[in-house]
């Protein structure tokens, strides 16, 4: 399974009470499309605050719109900031940021003059590590709350519309679903193994997981062991471990999944968090991919129907492997290029070539985490290792995401490392191996 880079926020702050504003379409509009980017099993879109093109992701996790970084950009104007203490999920402590209003967001057509913003200042928040594009920040209730929005993970599509012009069509494969809603935030039924009775889940499409469980109960064994230490992602205050396992079965009303992978994070990331006392856990990316996904705030509820991925395994990371994009470097390539070609007397020919010397920008990555006792761990790659090659080619010709779903392929799979550590290289071999 990919790891869950997203934050997961549990924001609680003193501020005045400011009347939020709404998205709203130009005259005449009722509904827009966009196109999405799915890196890691979520939802990557673009937006504008205060004219300033970013790029954001859609969460329906959080009830508050976050800016964390500024990566490209050469400014951006907020309006009203007033200086706030943020607080989520992690092993650190609260962090400074600056609560602003009165912003301006676009999302396609829909505009929101009255926005407020929540602005992260601490560079170590940076989701675009680990994603490998630019993440400036994340957009989740504040969206939602005023359309109807359609989720085709497929096509990458993002279609939502005005509540009062939606209807829904007849749908036999369909399973429709009540929201519930705590502190701005959606939560579901969800049926676990064979329980009698169905559990709050957080719906959460900020996480690359399947399945987050806040009790392991039965469900975790020390013998036979079935299951390992992970490092499960990054949170507001810091970062995320816990155990991943997979579970037998887990149901969305007459969906249901068999043995889908399931993390459970370490109580210690949610020291000072107030959860919502009924929730369980949480549904993320994993699951959620595998549906058409219809997500009706106004009307509380969602509606979910199959799609192409409905069938597909369930991943994880069998590398043990967090790679993270660690800035850029020069790289010089050579190639040979034809002069002129000459004929000379015994009609053979003679190609004169030249070498010609391209310099260029390329991603460098390096070993963000290493699991103790995977593949990797044990093959000798450490946190801090900088990747220089990966099965015989320069690793800079990969996309961040191309590898985590190399690590996350097949069973056997060998890999073939090349890693600088200081002023030293080493070659490490390693094959990727089911834990669970």
């Amino acid at each position: 399974m990919l790891k869950s880079v997203v934050l997961l926020l549990y924001l609680f702050f003193s501020s005045q009470v400011f009347a939020q504003g709404k998205f709203v379409f130009p005259r005449g509009v009722v509904k827009d499309k966009i196109m999405f980017k799915k890196v890691n099993n979520l939802v990557i879109i673009p937006v504008k605050v205060n004219g300033v093109k970013l790029t954001f992701l859609l969460d329906t996790g959080v009830n508050t719109t976050i800016i964390f970084s500024l990566t490209g950009i050469d400014s951006l104007a907020l309006n009203n900031p007033k200086r706030v203490k943020l607080r989520g999920l992690g092993t650190g402590e609260s962090i400074v940021a600056y609560s602003s209003t009165g912003n301006t967001v676009e999302v396609g057509k829909a505009i929101n003059r009255n926005q407020k913003v929540n602005v992260v200042l601490d560079h170590t928040l940076n989701l675009s590590k680990r994603m490998g594009i630019p993440i400036h920040g994340i957009l989740g209730y504040d969206f939602f709350k005023d359309f109807v929005v359609i989720t085709k993970y497929t096509s990458k599509k993002l279609i939502f519309y005005l509540p009062e012009y939606f209807s829904y069509k007849k749908c036999k494969k369909c399973v429709e679903l009540p929201l519930t809603f705590h502190n701005n935030k959606p939560y579901i039924p969800v049926r676990i193994n064979d329980e009698a009775q169905e559990k709050l889940f957080l719906l959460d499409s900020g996480s690359s997981d399947a399945l987050w469980l806040f009790e392991t109960g039965s469900l975790i064994s020390e013998n036979p062991k079935n299951y390992f230490e992970d490092y499960l992602g990054s949170g507001l205050s810091g970062s995320i471990f816990g155990k991943r396992s997979k579970i037998n079965s887990v149901s969305l009303g007459k969906f249901s999944f068999h043995r889908s992978t399931v993390a459970f994070p370490d109580s210690i990331a949610f020291k000072n968090i107030d959860l919502f006392v009924n929730r369980k856990g949480s549904i993320g990316g994993e699951i959620l991919k595998r549906f058409t996904v219809t997500i009706d705030y106004p009307s509380k509820k969602i509606v979910l129907r199959k799609n192409a991925n409905y069938k597909n395994k369930f991943h994880y990371n069998m590398s043990g492997l967090t790679i993270e994009h660690e800035g850029v470097e020069v790289v010089k390539e050579d190639k040979k290029v034809l002069l002129e070609k000459l004929s000379i007397p015994d009609d053979a020919v003679s190609i004169p070539m030249n070498t010609v010397y391209n310099y260029f920008l390329v991603p460098k990555y390096i070993v963000a985490e290493v699991t103790e006792d995977s593949p990797a761990y044990l093959a000798g790659i450490k946190k801090g290792d900088e990747i220089i090659t990966l099965n015989g080619k320069k690793v800079y010709h990969f996309k961040l995401a191309e590898l985590i779903e190399m690590f996350s392929s097949v069973e056997g799979k060998k890999i073939i490392m090349t890693i600088r550590r200081g002023n030293k290289t080493f070659k490490k071999k390693f094959y990727l191996k089911e834990r669970i």
